[in-house]
C-alpha cells in the first residue's frame, strides 16, 4: 500500500502547487513613505524583491486582481543578511522589524467600492482587517500581538524572531484570520511588504521571493 499512498500524496502536492497564483514583483508595486526623509530601497526583480533599510521605514504595496480575492493561503521565501535587534512589536515607536508582510482584507462590497484606493486609505478604513506576518521582535513563532498602529484593524503574527538567515513559509490565511479576528476573511485585496529600522537607527538587507497566494 505504500506506493499508492505516496502517489496520492505526490498528486495532492502537485495540485496544490498548480493552484498557487504567483504575485510578481513588478511595476504594480508602489512605495508608501511615512516621512518625507525616510524611505527604504526596494528592487523589483520579477520573482524577487530586494530590500535595503538604513534608519528608515516605508512599505511597498500591490493590489491583487479580483480572481485572487478568495485566496486562503500564501507562501514565500525570505532571507535577512543584516537585521535590526529584537524589539517590542507591540510598542508604538519602538517596534522595528526586519520584514513584515501585510495581507489586507475587506468585505466584498467595500473591496469593490475601494478598488484603486491607496494603501494609506485602505489601512484607515474601519472595515479593513490586516494580518501582518513578521520577521523580528523577541516573541516565539505563532505569537499573535496587537498592532500598535492599526488598533482592532490589525494583528501581528510572528513567524521568526529578530536575527539573520533564510527560510520558506506557508501560512494559512483563513485559519490565522479566525484566530486573530474571529469569523471568515473577506476579500484579500492586496499585499504590502515593509522593513523598519528607524527606531533603532540600524540597517536591514533582505529579500523576499516566490510569493504566491491560493
Amino acid at each position: 500500500m505504500k506506493r499508492p499512498i505516496l502517489t496520492i500524496l505526490t498528486l495532492l502536492s502537485l495540485t496544490t502547487a498548480a493552484g498557487a497564483a504567483p504575485v510578481a514583483f513588478d511595476g504594480g508595486w508602489k512605495q508608501q513613505k511615512f516621512s518625507l526623509f525616510s524611505q527604504n530601497k526596494y528592487g523589483y526583480q520579477g520573482n524577487t524583491l530586494t530590500v535595503q533599510s538604513d534608519g528608515a521605514v516605508s512599505l511597498t504595496y500591490k493590489p491583487l486582481p479580483q480572481e485572487q480575492w478568495t485566496s486562503q493561503a500564501a507562501s514565500w521565501s525570505w532571507s535577512v543578511s543584516k537585521g535590526v535587534p529584537a524589539t517590542n512589536l507591540s510598542r508604538k515607536g519602538g517596534d522595528d522589524r526586519n520584514l513584515a508582510l501585510y495581507f489586507v482584507f475587506l468585505p466584498q462590497e467595500q473591496a469593490r467600492a475601494l478598488q484603486g484606493a491607496s494603501v494609506r486609505k485602505l489601512l484607515g478604513e474601519n472595515a479593513v482587517r490586516v494580518l501582518v506576518y513578521v520577521w523580528g521582535g523577541a516573541e516565539g513563532r505563532g505569537a499573535i500581538l496587537d498592532s500598535p498602529y492599526l488598533g482592532a484593524r490589525g494583528k501581528t503574527v510572528v513567524l521568526r524572531p529578530a536575527g539573520t538567515g533564510q527560510a520558506s513559509e506557508r501560512v494559512n490565511l483563513a485559519g490565522d484570520y479566525g484566530k486573530a479576528f474571529g469569523g471568515q476573511p473577506g476579500a484579500l485585496v492586496g499585499i504590502a511588504i515593509s522593513a523598519d529600522s528607524d527606531d533603532t537607527d540600524s540597517m536591514i538587507e533582505a529579500r523576499v521571493s516566490g510569493l504566491s497566494v491560493n
